[in-house]
């Protein structure tokens, strides 16, 4: 008779490839726990510094690649991809997720020379790609659908997206079964409670993010001392480091010397939650390029009301006059307007905040709800 094979079948293996190890600590820790819990051997590849502990913790393990995202050198490029492909081979990949432009492009390249089908492609914003509606601009987003949709797709590749205008400027049917659309890294609402709002006045804004001139940061600055010259009472707070590998980072003596007249540069704050429990409102004058920016989440989970630009990303989480007030990219003057509105009226205010807690709650921007959405996809890839 025959003796049945009792070994226990080999584990899947799920392989992140990720730039930053602080990247994939800040948004994708919980979606590396969820793989771990499913059964699957996970790996982050990525470059380490200060965060490899913290990955490791989820149950997955750390695998280093040094690659410079800034880096536009094809052949630095071509080089990481062939260390990656032998990183692949390595850990018998069954799914490659790659995340963020750069690594969708030389992970996409690593995979193809792996010979690893199953490719999921988290497009995390088109950066300064996406954001320029120029013609050199629509050329760099051409040859991205061409690559993504062509060279480095295979017919398992799964598109994951952070609004539909991204799937959109790629090519894509935001329908499309291979495309799912989720909302950002997600948040979880428990962790960021609804602390009572401050007095009033003066207003007090909070924009917490990199500090890069796409995030508007300027734009913001202008717009307090517009409002505040017309005597408006309202403040802003910077919260936020420039970042050293970005060539949009704004300098540290330009953030100096913002701070005055209403205005502060906190520098990097590690609770995000008290930076919105001491403020009314969360400003980010995005210029464009975000995929969904974890700052609106997070200010939104706290219940505060949320001021931003008409740009993807910060428009599919804020609707206009529900969860806050949305105005036209790089125009100091309607963002000035829009702090004068709510510095005016403290009850709109909280009803822009309690809208904005519920619209995370219920409107698939959890923690939850993202990682349900991309387990799903793994199970699809390896049925």
């Amino acid at each position: 008779m025959d003796v049945p094979n009792l070994a226990p079948a080999p584990m899947r293996s799920l392989v992140f490839v990720v730039t930053e190890d602080w990247f994939f600590a800040s948004h994708f820790l919980p979606l590396a726990r969820a793989a771990v819990a499913m059964g699957l051997s996970v790996a982050v590849v990525t470059r380490v510094r200060a965060h490899r502990a913290a990955i490791e913790a989820t149950g997955a393990r750390v695998v280093p690649l040094e690659a410079e995202r800034s880096s536009l050198n094809p052949m630095a490029a071509g080089y990481a991809a062939g260390q990656l492909a032998a990183i692949l081979k390595a850990l018998k990949a069954d799914i490659v997720h790659c995340i963020a432009l750069r690594a969708i492009l030389v992970g996409g390249t690593a995979a193809a020379m792996a010979n690893v089908p199953a490719r999921v492609y988290a497009l995390t914003g088109l950066g300064l790609i996406g954001a320029r509606q120029d013609r050199v601009g629509g050329l760099a987003r051409t040859a991205l659908r061409h690559l993504i949709r062509g060279a480095l797709a295979s017919r398992r590749t799964r598109f994951l997206f952070e609004n539909p205008d991204d799937a959109r400027a790629l090519g894509l049917d935001p329908a499309d079964t291979a495309v799912t659309v989720v909302g950002g890294a997600g948040v979880d609402p428990a962790a960021y409670a609804s602390a009572p709002l401050p007095p009033q006045p003066p207003l007090r804004a909070a924009l917490a993010a990199r500090m890069l001139w796409s995030k508007g940061v300027d734009v913001a600055v202008e717009a307090v001392r517009l409002a505040r010259g017309r005597g408006v009472p309202v403040e802003l707070s910077l919260h936020g480091a420039p970042d050293a590998s970005n060539r949009r980072a704004i300098p540290e003596e330009t953030l100096r010397g913002w701070s005055r007249d209403g205005v502060t540069w906190e520098g990097q704050s590690r609770d995000v939650a008290g930076v919105y429990a001491a403020s009314h409102v969360a400003c980010l004058p995005s210029r464009g390029g975000e995929g969904l920016p974890r700052t609106l989440l997070e200010a939104a989970a706290c219940g505060r009301a949320l001021v931003t630009t008409d740009v993807p990303g910060c428009r599919d989480l804020v609707r206009d006059g529900i969860e806050g007030m949305v105005v036209p990219p790089d125009d100091p003057e309607a963002l000035a307007g829009a702090l004068a509105r709510l510095a005016a009226d403290p009850g709109l205010v909280a009803a822009l905040g309690e809208a904005a807690r519920v619209r995370i709650r219920d409107g698939g921007f959890t923690e939850a709800a993202v990682t349900a959405a991309v387990c799903a996809i793994y199970r699809e890839l390896l049925a």
